[in-house]
């Protein structure tokens, strides 16, 4: 084994290049299970982001919370639902397949979609419909992308599109539900914008089912094989423990960072024991994939930021109307998907154009520096407010940062995995990824408390306004200082990446 010299390195880009223009390949031109995978990604995404996009302002303005409370529990209802993906992963790659898995998941959202939308308020029935969702979740959340991982081979040069590509599913359905939903909560009352998100569900599993054929000769192994009444029976009774296990936790914040800790210590047990049982080239790539997965981390604590901090910068501090026409201030938050579906296509093409001339070390860099300056730029625009209120074109250019950075961090962070990742360990390594949002969102909880006005004083835009700016700039600076490490840092991990059998 040895590091590619320079000479050698570009011989090899060259060669990757010639063979890219020679296939003349359309990104919209998939296989086949790709538009299937798509489409239930889309409608699952639907659902959550049409939840996650008022969820804590139906907390404060409903049911009666402070902010500093809501965000503490949107913080550890996310940390759930990221916190059991890695479980969902390993029981879709060992125990029940991939496919199964997906419906499973499926169904227990829907129960949990359905608590909360028919509610009527009752905070132990909200408590247990986020229970049920964080664990229907963690069902469903890894296996498409271990399908979808499936359909290529890892030398594929469509491979960054094609996720870049399944990424903008996500954000086509986030972008849907987050334009919906605050509109429907206003005029049709809060149960009615909720159930939407049991109609999204109910679309995916129809979908999913109907062209369950198109995937029938992908999957992981359990796929292929009988299981069991008994292990049926094994795994309901582990989903039951799950969700009431999740519901306690719930109402004891502090305990669910312990039993987060506890759940991390034990998936990096894991993966570090995958990692040294795999073949030394194998166990470097995995390496660089931990590095990567830790600066990736940083991304999802800014990331967090949208539905608690920024959310409630556009509620209290950003004007409600564009171009003359009113909108609710959660409504701002379909701009971030808004600009992933515009960017997505583009950045497709040019990682189709410049093929491994910039590998993901580099990528994930200067979508750092993007992220950064989505933070910076609002301060910029708090020069120009009149009375603390910020023109709303000042957030639009920030989610328009924050969504490039995105595509290139979140968006590709699947594609990484899919392409140095064991196939046998795909669902499991796609679920420690996820698992960096689990971790992240109780720091972006804690970030987004910096920015709630203290309750012994009378509200005051101006007040907020600087209490607003003092924290973005701290972001924008300290994650700006993370991307000039991710570019030194580059060079190495792309030497390891190069490295051939």
């Amino acid at each position: 084994m040895k590091i590619f010299k320079k000479k050698e390195s570009k011989r090899l880009i060259v060669s990757l290049k010639d063979n890219s223009r020679s296939l003349n390949f359309n990104l919209l031109k998939q296989p086949k299970p790709f538009y299937l995978i798509f489409s239930i990604e889309l409608w699952e995404r639907f659902s959550f982001y049409g939840l996650q996009g008022i969820l804590t302002i139906y907390l404060t303005k409903i049911l009666g919370m402070s902010e500093d409370k809501a965000f503490s529990l949107f913080s550890a209802f996310t940390a759930l639902v990221y916190g059991f993906v890695a479980i969902g992963g390993w029981i879709g790659d060992k125990i029940l397949g991939s496919k199964r898995v997906i419906v499973l998941g499926t169904l227990t959202l829907i129960f949990g979609y359905s608590l909360i939308a028919f509610s009527n308020n009752e905070i132990s029935s909200i408590y247990l419909g986020l229970s049920c969702i964080s664990v229907g979740n963690g069902l469903f959340k890894s296996n498409p992308s271990s399908l979808l991982s499936s359909c290529y081979d890892k030398k594929d040069v469509r491979l960054d599109g094609a996720f870049t590509m399944y990424y903008m599913s996500i954000n086509i359905g986030s972008f849907l539900s987050m334009l919906i939903t605050p509109v429907l909560a206003k005029i049709y009352g809060w149960n009615v914008a909720f159930a939407t998100s049991v109609f999204g569900l109910l679309i995916t599993l129809i979908i999913f089912l109907s062209f369950r054929n198109w995937i029938k000769k992908i999957g992981s192994y359990p796929d292929f094989q009988s299981v069991s009444l008994k292990t049926y029976f094994f795994i309901f009774c582990g989903i039951f423990v799950l969700i009431l296990i999740s519901d306690w936790l719930l109402y004891h914040l502090n305990t669910i960072k312990i039993v987060l800790t506890m759940i991390s210590i034990f998936i990096v047990f894991k993966f570090i024991q995958e990692i040294i049982s795999m073949k030394s080239l194998d166990r470097l790539k995995m390496s660089v994939v931990s590095i990567l997965t830790i600066e990736a981390l940083v991304f999802f604590v800014l990331y967090g930021q949208m539905p608690m901090s920024i959310n409630f910068f556009a509620t209290h501090n950003v004007a409600h109307t564009i171009f003359g026409i009113s909108i609710e201030p959660a409504q701002y938050q379909s701009l971030n998907p808004f600009w992933i579906i515009v960017f997505s296509p583009i950045l497709s093409k040019i990682y189709e154009k410049v093929g491994t001339c910039l590998l993901i070390p580099y990528k994930f860099a200067i979508g750092m520096v993007f992220c950064s300056i989505s933070f910076l730029i609002l301060p910029i625009g708090s020069i120009f407010s009149e009375r603390g209120i910020v023109s709303p074109f000042w957030l639009i250019f920030s989610y328009a940062f924050q969504g490039i950075g995105e595509l290139m961090i979140s968006g590709l962070g699947l594609s990484m995995i899919a392409q140095f990742a064991p196939k046998g360990l795909m669902g499991f390594i796609m679920g420690t990824w996820f698992l960096t949002n689990s971790i992240s969102s109780f720091i972006a909880g804690y970030v987004s408390s910096l920015t709630t006005f203290p309750k012994d004083k009378i509200f005051n835009t101006i007040e907020s306004l600087k209490v607003y700016d003092l924290v973005f700039i701290k972001i924008g600076i300290i994650s700006l200082i993370i991307s000039m490490i991710m570019f030194y840092t580059a060079p190495y991990l792309n030497r390891v990446i190069t490295l051939k059998k």
